[in-house]
């Protein structure tokens, strides 16, 4: 019997680049360790081209249990994205605080081939060992920092909480399983067609593990409360990527597996993700004012923009995925510059991440406080900035769906983040002393990643027309 091995690719090219990364670590000198994020970069460029050119394909291996669609590549192509911008904003970064740079390359690429693989995968199985895949080398990067203490103490965290949190996963998936007799997506959605009522409690007691599952790996509230403490302890190009990154693989293996795959169980979750997506966004953004850190500040607003991205959830597939995928792209931008902002602070001893660290640094280094400021204003909501386009699509889908004291409370809670985000522009420009910030010349690759950054979060804002359809055909039809 054939194979049809063309789903894998991505993931493969990734996967490749990973372990050539990991033999050239072994033979190359230290002095020359610098090959190795080029070499990282060029197989995550590769993996981008095959992207662009399997663009428009459906294609499925192994029983359909791993689909190559449009939904699957356009995630693909975030996850790569973010790779490169984090390995890029981190050359120097690495060097200085003396992590192992084959080590933190290697586990870049191997997370990365994990969530392509939970974009792609169509059976809860394979969803399972994308997730596994991507949650050890995380674990991992959270303690390369050897010489902090607080990342061996956010990386226990991580591990317990996630290690929790899979278990969740896991029961949900048997308890599916033993209603269904299946873990491949397509059969369990046939099943929930044919018999539209009467449906075992144990399947929906399944159903709804699975989003006590999914709601940990998002940070979503009651299941956030291990967010500060790791994002804060992980070395700080490793926290974005964990923010942007991770979090997207869990929101994309949600939108397959929760929003299309088992919709018809709508009705049994509508009221639980209501509450969830409220409570989780209020929560966010009350914690994060009170907050002196920067990097935890965005821990907690991490928190808040899961909540936004829940009303997707709340409001169903029709009007809610969309919005979802246009919301990730634009959060991926903006939120990664932000932590790049804060790793260009960072000295051989001290991660520099206090609103005071940040005083006078539009002076002393004005395109990384402007750089800033713009990611603040975005993230904030503010037009005519990605963020702003992000909240209004997710806010109109849920008037649009009648949900309209979802839209409204969503608007309110976005209005009170301006207040801890203002407070970080209000410190660049109005305030004395802080941290120098490097200059070009000391890291130019993590400026070029800023300015990536820059040009995604404005160009979004700005002209939103193309990447609202690339959503919509990566979206509709969803197989």
């Amino acid at each position: 019997m054939d194979v049809n091995l063309i789903p894998l690719l991505p993931a493969t090219q990734v996967l490749l680049t990973a372990l050539v990364v990991m033999l050239l670590d072994l033979f190359i000198k230290e002095p020359e360790k610098g090959l190795l994020a080029w070499t990282s970069l060029l197989g995550l460029a590769l993996g981008a081209g095959e992207t662009v050119l399997l663009w428009g394909s459906q294609e499925s291996a192994f029983g359909d249990t791993l689909l190559l669609d449009n939904f699957a590549l356009f995630f693909a192509q975030i996850f790569l994205g973010v790779a490169a911008l984090t390995i890029l904003s981190s050359i120097h970064y690495v060097r200085q605080t003396k992590i192992h740079e084959g080590e933190f390359y290697e586990l870049i690429l191997f997370a990365t081939v994990g969530m392509i693989l939970m974009a792609a995968a169509n059976d809860l199985i394979i969803f399972f060992l994308g997730l596994e895949t991507m949650s050890i080398a995380v674990y991992v990067l959270t303690r390369l920092w050897r010489a902090s203490s607080q990342s061996s103490e956010a990386a226990m965290k991580y591990f317990l909480m996630g290690a929790f949190a899979t278990g969740f996963l896991l029961y949900g998936i048997a308890l599916i399983y033993g209603a269904t007799g299946a873990t491949n997506l397509n059969q369990i959605s046939a099943y929930l067609v044919e018999q539209p009522t009467d449906w075992p409690l144990y399947l929906v007691a399944g159903a709804l593990l699975l989003l006590v599952g999914f709601a940990f790996k998002v940070g979503a509230v009651p299941f956030h409360f291990w967010v500060p403490d790791v994002y804060e302890g992980a070395p700080t190009p490793v926290t974005g990527f964990m923010s942007v990154a991770v979090k997207a693989a869990a929101f994309a293996g949600w939108a397959r597996i929760v929003l299309h795959k088992l919709s018809p169980l709508d009705t049994d979750w509508a009221v639980p993700l209501w509450v969830l997506a409220i409570a989780t966004m209020t929560v966010g953004n009350l914690l994060a004012i009170s907050q002196s850190s920067v990097k935890r500040m965005l821990a907690y607003s991490s928190i808040a923009h899961a909540g936004y991205l829940l009303i997707a959830f709340v409001v169903g597939e029709e009007w809610g995925g969309l919005p979802l995928l246009f919301y990730l792209l634009a959060y991926s931008f903006m939120t990664l510059g932000a932590f790049a902002v804060i790793t260009s602070l960072t000295d051989q001893e001290h991660p520099r991440e206090s609103y005071t660290d940040f005083a006078g640094l539009g002076f002393k280094r004005p395109f990384l406080a402007m750089a800033m400021s713009l990611f603040m204003l975005s993230l904030a909501g503010f037009p005519p900035l990605a963020g702003f386009a992000g909240k209004f699509y997710i806010f109109r889908s849920a008037v649009l769906s009648g949900h309209v004291s979802l839209a409204i409370i969503g608007v309110l809670n976005s209005l009170l983040s301006v207040i801890y985000y203002l407070r970080v522009i209000v410190a660049m420009y109005m305030e004395e002393g802080g941290a120098e910030g490097k200059r070009f010349g000391q890291s130019p690759y993590l400026y070029i990643a800023v300015a990536f950054a820059v040009a995604g979060t404005v160009y979004l804002g700005i002209v939103p027309s193309k990447a609202l359809e690339w959503s919509r055909i990566s979206y509709f039809p969803l197989d």
